[in-house]
């Protein structure tokens, strides 16, 4: 045996093998690197884990995880230095994505190949990208100052709640709280709809007891967007320290949310249409928001 097997013990198959001279030393090393050992069973713990963070709200949130798939969100996890906790690939990985697999291996994290018809079994998606991670929800922290929040009351659509999360980050929401009866932000749907919005913006889970004393803390002017809403959305003042409410078409706002609100905004429409999706409703308001606050509007 060479005397680098050792010093290239754990390193990814694109790094190691520079480091070989010729075939028979990638021959020679093969048999002893861990890091290409594949898991070829779904029964794998690593694999089994990945599927409990997938399918229960319940799990992610006791172990403190969630899940990303595909390269574009796994270069958005790479370049915020969110803390992974492992990493799953395949071998049919692009070149890129390859090369970002070796970045997490040398920052430390822990990647393992896997067999394509795991990573089907692993994924949430009908066609697997070839990267799946394990990210902890440890790397969520609150700004010391809240100047723009958004609450999330009773919204259960994954799709809807990951498209106002999206759009919470294009406007600068300082943090996103998710009640009780709200979908789970870190739902596989919701971060995909999301396209990154999660490695952008604080997003928690928050009793309203905590809600309630972090509007108290803030002085925040809690504004609820709705279709009976007393107050036109663009008559409001935004230039205040301001928590939007916005609820879900289905279930409207609970009571607690109703009882903490300062004012209640509307938005107009006509052909006697009733009310708008919520993540349209939402945009709105919160571009509105953005609006008056950038560019100086009174």
């Amino acid at each position: 045996m060479n005397s680098h097997t050792n010093e290239n013990r754990g390193l990814l198959p694109s790094i190691w093998l520079n480091r070989c001279n010729n075939i028979d030393d990638i021959n020679e090393n093969a048999g002893v690197f861990g890091a290409i050992k594949m898991i070829t069973s779904v029964k794998n713990p690593k694999i089994q884990h990945i599927r409990a963070l997938q399918s229960r709200s319940r799990i992610r949130r006791e172990m403190g995880a969630f899940i990303v798939e595909g390269l574009r969100l796994a270069e958005e996890a790479f370049t915020s230095d969110w803390d992974v906790q492992f990493v799953i690939y395949t071998e049919d990985l692009k070149p890129n994505g390859q090369k970002l697999v070796d970045g997490f291996a040398e920052r430390g994290v822990e990647v393992e190949l896997v067999a394509p018809h795991v990573m089907q079994n692993a994924s949430n998606t009908k066609s697997p990208q070839g990267v799946l991670l394990v990210l902890s929800t440890a790397s969520i922290t609150l700004p010391s100052k809240l100047d723009f929040v958004l609450v999330l009351d009773s919204l259960r659509d994954p799709g809807n709640l990951g498209t106002i999360l999206r759009t919470a980050a294009a406007v600068g929401v300082d943090a996103v709280y998710i009640p009780p009866l709200t979908a789970d932000p870190f739902a596989p749907k919701v971060v995909r709809a999301g396209m990154g919005a999660h490695f952008r913006i604080p997003i928690m889970h928050a009793a309203w007891g905590l809600i309630e004393q972090t509007i108290d803390q803030h002085d925040l002017q809690v504004y609820l967007s709705k279709a009976e809403g007393s107050q036109l959305y663009t008559e409001a003042d935004f230039h205040q320290p301001v928590a939007l409410v916005v609820g879900g078409e289905a279930f409207g706002f609970s009571e607690r949310s109703q009882n903490i609100s300062h004012q209640s905004l509307h938005i107009p429409m006509l052909n006697q249409v009733e009310s708008l999706n919520a993540a349209v409703a939402a945009g709105i308001v919160l571009y509105e928001i953005y609006r008056q606050r950038d560019f100086g509007i009174q």
